[in-house]
């Protein structure tokens, strides 16, 4: 089995050959603002407009948590809109993250991933707006992604 490999750095320029796919985590409220979606905005308008667009046909698509939507921005680098947040706030139900939809979520990368032969980047997902703890999502990407060998690279921003 793979093993998470942990560098610093810009999950927005992923290391290494081939294909690879930058997953991070959205909200299910067509909320975009705040946190790592600013840095893949200020690289690429595509994955914004496209969430923008899944959010607003909501009614006829599958936008709902545990969803993904993969958008390709360069030759080899996919973005994953990942929804595995409810709403932005802290409440009543405590944090945004749902780690059953980050799984959910997960277990469909894991199938493009394979597909097309590619590695997969992604910064702390969860652990930032959405409040989740790093030590309950590894376990999830152990699961879902290193189970199935696929490289998974994690980047520490400076």
């Amino acid at each position: 089995m793979e093993e998470i490999k942990y560098i610093k750095g810009d999950a927005t320029s992923p290391q290494g050959k081939g294909v690879k796919v930058i997953v991070h985590i959205c909200n299910n409220i067509g909320g975009w603002g705040k946190g790592f979606v600013l840095a893949i905005s200020k690289r690429w308008k595509e994955p914004e407009a496209n969430y923008r667009k899944w959010h607003r046909e909501r009614a006829k698509n599958d936008f709902e948590l545990g969803n993904v939507q993969i958008v390709q921005v360069e030759k080899y680098i996919h973005i994953v809109n990942l929804i595995g947040q409810q709403g932005i706030k802290t409440g009543s139900k405590g944090v945004p993250v749902r780690y059953e939809a980050i799984e959910a979520g997960l277990e469909k990368v894991a199938l493009f991933a394979i597909e097309n032969e590619a590695s997969v980047h992604m910064p702390r997902i969860g652990c930032g707006l959405a409040g989740g703890k790093w030590n309950q999502i590894e376990p999830l990407i152990e699961k879902t992604l290193l189970a199935q060998d696929i490289q998974v690279t994690v980047y520490d921003f400076d």
